[in-house]
């Protein structure tokens, strides 16, 4: 599983052939389908895994003695740096997958969503717990779901923009924005 993760995002999912896969990983083939139907399990398995990982790192912010404002600020900023200059391994598995896969993998775009509705809600969180201390201030009335849907939107589309222009450009605009939105 971890060598296709570190696999995929530099060639992109479907450029990795099984056969490369198994034979990085020593695996035999009938070894393979043991555990998974298809290729496309296997991806909808590596995407799970991703953000099984990621929902780590996020309980590892939240259980962080800061404000809320905090959160937010350590969560994106943590995105900023792991999106600039180039994408390696597991750091853009979502950026890359979401446009690789979404058409072509119902399976697939199905665990894309889960993961990203799990995230949206994580930031939504946060965003009305820093109201509620006063250290995240409110925009144009909208909800904290509709703010973590917007910021997380931008973010994947910045992300994606980076990657398209090789540039961290649209990077530090997303970031220069939601600094400002958090009042920093």
């Amino acid at each position: 599983m971890l060598l296709a993760t570190n696999s995929s995002p530099k060639k992109g999912f479907t450029a990795v052939g099984l056969k490369q896969i198994l034979d990085t990983a020593g695996v035999p083939k009938g070894s393979f389908y043991h555990y998974f139907a298809s290729k496309e399990a296997f991806g909808e398995a590596i995407i799970n895994h991703y953000f099984s990982l990621y929902k780590t790192r996020l309980d590892v912010i939240d259980a962080q003695d800061v404000s809320a404002q905090q959160k937010l600020y350590d969560y994106f900023q943590n995105w900023y740096d792991t999106q600039q200059n180039g994408c390696d391994h597991e750091k853009c598995l979502v950026v890359k997958l979401s446009a690789e896969v979404a058409d072509m993998s119902e399976t697939m775009r199905k665990a894309l969503d889960t993961g990203y509705q799990q995230t949206t809600m994580w930031l939504a969180k946060q965003i009305k717990a820093g109201w509620l201390d006063e250290s995240v201030p409110r925009h144009d009335n909208i909800s904290a779901e509709s703010m973590a849907k917007r910021w997380y939107f931008a973010w994947l589309g910045a992300s994606l923009i980076a990657k398209i222009s090789q540039t961290n450009t649209p990077l530090a605009e997303i970031w220069q924005m939601t600094t400002t939105q958090l009042g920093r």
